[in-house]
């Protein structure tokens, strides 16, 4: 697993903000102590891709503090926050452990989140965006670990074969549906793009591309009740009618990604976790491009999200919890992942290591993209209207409802959620 996009968030949102609060009165983590001052830090992770270069981060930091040992917690993303929400309420939360934009401000509502010191973290190291995602009510909870945007994969045998022209930077949506309908043939099983029902991926970009909102920036108010919202999703479902997709039942049985990973897909929009993924299947590893988004009317637009280093307020080491938060977020750290190719980092500088551990893919797109990236779309409580936009564009993708009326029922729907969440 990678950074998991937010179309596949809403599974492991389902974190309560009641349970939450009961955190408040928890205490201890899991660290600890032997008699001669020794100490061991516990730091939880979702991404198995990245693991080795968590451990390198830790063996540094040990280095640095030799009586510290960071011993790492896997857990695959779609058990993680339940199993987190389940070890806070219970006093037993790593010291330091992963964060996401979407559960951000639940954790740090509730007190869970201890407060970064603000001499161990620069503002100016990182991007504004990450800054700003992890920051509640005036303070700093999370120390931005890396970033990631979002770019267009395609594989050139199937390009070649069909003779269609690889996708460039100055690519508009018709040329996108123009290229897709050429290297479809759904009687071979091959088609030219997979219209997932993906938020991160697919048409949060899209709808920012049409010069639409999902959320206002003070995460209020519904942008689904707009004409630009519904372009950006008639993006995708148009694909689907046009056959230029599989079916919304077919990557329902089959996830749109194994289309692509088998050969059997021409594009395929995704992050820059993906990079480091496809350079390491053998599959598809020397098949595969990227290029940057195609252009709506109003440009090319990415969301920008990333992964957040957090301290547990509870920890029995909090002052070192909050140490090693803000290392594994440092320029050292940023190193390191860079390196690897794993993963962007968010130390501002350090990306064009990550450019050039793969240089067999023009990876640059994604550094690019932070030039004209939106917001990755966050309230108080994500959770709240996350799981009425995948129930409700789930009909509009399988098309039992349009997407005319799909959104109207979304935005009143969502709408409702924002405002009892603002009372």
């Amino acid at each position: 697993m990678r950074h998991v996009p937010k179309s596949r968030i809403m599974v492991s949102l389902a974190v309560s903000a009641t349970a939450l609060v009961a955190l408040a009165g928890c205490s201890g983590a899991s660290g600890s102590e032997g008699a001669d001052g020794d100490a061991t830090l516990t730091y939880a992770i979702w991404d198995q891709n990245q693991q080795p270069a968590m451990e390198k981060i830790a063996a540094a930091f040990t280095e640095e503090h030799p009586n510290v040992e960071v011993e790492i917690q896997l857990t695959p993303y779609k058990e993680y926050f339940t199993k987190l929400q389940t070890a806070v309420s219970g006093g037993a939360a790593a010291d330091v452990f992963w964060m996401n934009g979407p559960n951000f401000q639940l954790y740090a509502g509730n007190g869970v989140l201890a407060p970064l010191d603000g001499d161990g973290i620069d503002p100016a190291d990182y991007p504004e965006g990450l800054i700003d995602l992890y920051s509640y009510e005036g303070e700093l909870y999370g120390a931005p670990k890396d970033f990631d945007t979002v770019a267009l994969w395609y594989n050139t045998a199937l390009f070649d074969a069909a003779g269609v022209e690889y996708p460039s930077a100055d690519w508009t949506w018709d040329d996108l549906k123009s290229a897709a309908a050429k290297l479809s043939d759904p009687a071979a099983g091959v088609y030219g793009i997979a219209a997932s029902q993906y938020g991160q991926e697919n048409f949060y970009n899209s709808i920012a591309q049409a010069g639409g909102e999902v959320i206002s920036a003070d995460g209020t108010t519904t942008g689904y009740d707009s004409p630009e919202a519904l372009a950006g999703i008639e993006l995708w479902t148009d694909l689907i009618a046009d056959g230029s997709s599989p079916t919304a039942q077919q990557m329902t049985d089959t996830n749109p990604e194994d289309f692509f990973l088998s050969g059997k897909l021409g594009m395929f929009q995704n992050g820059s976790w993906a990079a480091i993924a496809y350079a390491d299947n053998p599959d598809i590893a020397e098949t595969v491009n990227v290029a940057p988004l195609p252009a709506g009317a109003t440009g090319n637009q990415s969301v920008i999200h990333g992964v957040a280093n957090v301290a547990n307020a509870k920890s029995e080491h909090l002052e070192l919890a909050k140490e090693f938060a803000e290392f594994a977020s440092s320029k050292a750290a940023a190193d390191i992942q860079a390196a690897t190719g794993t993963v962007i980092p968010a130390f501002n500088g350090t990306q064009q290591a990550w450019v050039d551990a793969l240089p067999q893919y023009d990876l640059q797109v994604y550094i690019d993209a932070l030039d004209t990236a939106v917001p990755y779309p966050v309230s108080k409580n994500t959770a709240a209207w996350t799981s009425i936009e995948s129930e409700v564009l789930s009909q509009v993708w399988s098309g039992g409802v349009s997407a005319k009326d799909g959104l109207a029922q979304l935005a009143e729907q969502m709408q409702a959620a924002l405002d009892a969440e603002a009372e």
